[in-house]
């Protein structure tokens, strides 16, 4: 009877504890639990990093499935274009396909894609404008790169070599950071610093500032890494190995070929994360380019000097170089030869080299598929060697640096006559034998006479850099990894006469080569120089 009693007694407990009210209360227990548990989980690294990616694919989603739903042969729309067409043809008894109808079929193939990357070219460049950070590295990177992207989207790319949109707050974020970073409120170490960026990179941004007035070191660059760039990095380089595997399973590239190029790109963005060892590297190219059997101060290169007791794992101050992006000046010069710099400069060499001799030559090259046309073609060989030759001639002669050195020369004469008439006029106006009209028109063109002496400063610059890179490779072993043009800063003195001083900027990026490595390396240049198979 006890037994029995104490089991009623337990069944009875059970039933209570299982009432309605103890399952609601459960039930909302687990779920503020979970409520909570989410809340803190999306609040750390790994959790803003999902999201990240979440954001991400919700963005490019919709433009893979354009891609897809349009072009591709697994698609349901292509396959029913494909079977109506069968049936069309069967109907009308129409014939095999001819290449012409080939030919048409890829006309339309492109058309299609043209029309594909029209629409979604501006949506891909405003995702990486909204996401930030590594994007548009990306970007500046697909900009360049010799892999063929539409043009369309290189174009949009392009925009972010120079122009990136967005940066980070200075009172709520970049402030902060420097001051918890060094230690110090940013008053008892700057006179002033510019809350302006002069520079906005993926990861971090930089700012030009003045030390206390009893530092000798004058003007520096400070430059901050973003607080968040540590945990969006690697989110982002996840999305763009889960993308690039998108497009291997599209049959969009190879396979092998984007593993090692994903692995090179993985390893060298993560690297540029690490501004201790970005210290280490621009301090040692620093102190190589003191060598004065170095070819730094001979060719007026120079670098900034780090401030060691300034730097920490998020800040690097160096001192501060004038001058102006390489690009700017580049694209500067050419405007001077009166040449379109709105264009990009593959379309600028493209325009003045012409392709019109290449076109010819291609339209010449006729595929051999039977015994009588291998015969005519014979009859035909002395003409066409002639003509090859003829055509490889006019090519080493009527090159794009030949147009250039014309178009320049002619330029530097209308400057250097402009040039002249500006001092003479000059001189004659302290005599008071011209009229003012004529010293005001001199006073405006005096800028003239310095740009008739930089003209030809394009192609030095160019053997300059050549030589310093060269001998960071060759001779030291530790070269900068990603010198493209905003890298490079020209600043040109104000005395006519005087050589432009270069500045290389950023060593986010280095590569450290061993001996044999660099033998290696000089070995194969050697062979291209001299031509060997």
């Amino acid at each position: 009877m006890l037994s029995k009693a104490a089991g009623q007694a337990a069944h009875q407990t059970i039933r209570n504890r299982t009432s309605p009210s103890a399952l609601r209360i459960a039930t909302g227990t687990i779920a503020t639990t979970s409520i909570v548990s989410a809340t803190i989980y999306i609040n750390t690294e790994n959790g803003l990093g999902l999201k990240r990616e979440l954001d991400f694919w919700s963005s490019v989603t919709p433009v893979v499935w354009d891609y897809w739903w349009n072009c591709f042969s697994s698609s349901p729309k292509v396959q029913l274009q494909k079977a109506l067409q069968k049936i069309n043809n069967y109907a009308v008894e129409q014939p095999p396909l001819s290449p012409q109808t080939e030919q048409d079929e890829k006309k339309e193939r492109q058309i299609l894609l043209d029309q594909l990357h029209e629409r979604n070219a501006p949506k891909i460049y405003n995702v990486m404008i909204q996401l930030g950070g590594l994007y548009i590295k990306l970007g500046q990177v697909l900009s360049v790169t010799a892999l063929p992207i539409p043009e369309k989207y290189r174009e949009y790319f392009r925009t972010l070599q120079s122009n990136v949109p967005n940066h980070e707050d200075w009172v709520t974020v970049v402030k902060p950071t420097l001051e918890r970073e060094l230690g110090a409120p940013l008053e008892d170490i700057f006179e002033s610093i510019n809350e302006i960026p002069c520079g906005a990179a993926s990861i971090g941004q930089a700012h030009k500032a003045t030390l206390k007035c009893d530092d000798a070191r004058g003007e520096v660059i400070v430059k901050v890494q973003y607080p968040n760039a540590k945990w969006q990095v690697p989110a982002d380089i996840e999305c763009v190995g889960q993308f690039l595997q998108l497009c291997v399973w599209f049959g969009l590239v190879d396979e092998s070929a984007s593993k090692l190029s994903y692995e090179e790109f993985a390893r060298q963005f993560l690297s540029e994360l690490d501004y201790t060892n970005e210290m280490k590297n621009l301090k040692a190219v620093y102190e190589s380019s003191l060598d004065p059997n170095a070819p730094y101060m001979k060719q007026r290169v120079v670098l900034p000097q780090v401030f060691e007791e300034l730097c920490t794992d998020q800040v690097i101050t160096m001192s501060y170089l004038p001058g102006r992006k390489f690009e700017e000046e580049t694209k500067r010069q050419l405007s001077l030869l009166g040449i379109d710099t709105k264009k990009s400069f593959r379309s600028i060499v493209k325009e003045s080299s012409g392709n019109n001799v290449v076109n010819a030559e291609r339209k010449d090259e006729v595929a051999i598929s039977s015994p009588s046309q291998t015969l005519a073609l014979s009859t035909k060989q002395p003409a066409r060697m002639f003509k090859a030759k003829l055509t490889s001639i006019m090519r080493n002669v009527v090159s794009v640096d030949f147009l250039f050195s014309v178009v320049r020369f002619s330029r530097r004469i209308a400057l250097l006559s402009q040039s002249a008439t500006v001092k003479w006029i000059q001189l004659a106006s302290s005599l008071s034998i011209v009229p003012v009209g004529w010293k005001t028109w001199a006073d405006e063109r005096q800028n003239d006479i310095l740009q008739s002496m930089t003209l030809d400063w394009t192609e030095d610059a160019v053997h300059t850099l050549l030589d310093v890179h060269g001998y960071q490779i060759l001779n030291q072993g530790l070269f900068n990894a990603d010198p493209h043009p905003g890298n490079i800063l020209v600043d040109f003195p104000t005395e006519a006469g005087k050589k432009a001083t270069i500045g290389l900027i950023d060593y986010g990026q280095c590569k450290q080569l061993t001996p044999d490595e660099r033998v290696k390396i000089a070995r194969l240049i050697l062979s291209i120089a001299e031509k060997e198979s």
